[in-house]
């Protein structure tokens, strides 16, 4: 059974295939996480608003990331599913 995008749950719609805009915007957000991560990390003590300013972008990175990684790519998530029917008519006649 073919489900369209608005039938998807939470952990099918992150399986789903992400369009390439959205996984530039993703791999962002990990890059803008990582980077505050260790700026929070660091062992030396810095200026309250660069540690302040760290965890908004941290929280901001982690958005990104999250909405974009949620975003489906509507062609190739019915490419994925007419090629899984097929793969399974093929294996049901063997």
């Amino acid at each position: 059974m073919t489900k369209s995008v608005n039938d998807l749950g939470v952990i099918e719609r992150v399986k789903a295939p992400t369009p390439k805009f959205f996984r530039v915007l993703r791999n962002i957000g990990l890059t803008l996480a990582a980077v505050s991560g260790a700026v929070l990390a660091a062992p030396v003590a810095l200026p309250v608003a660069l540690v302040t300013a760290a965890a908004y972008v941290g929280v901001a990175g982690g958005v990104l990331t999250a909405v974009s990684q949620a975003t489906v790519d509507e062609e190739e998530l019915s490419l994925q599913q007419a090629a899984q029917k097929l793969h399974r008519n093929q294996f049901l006649t063997l």
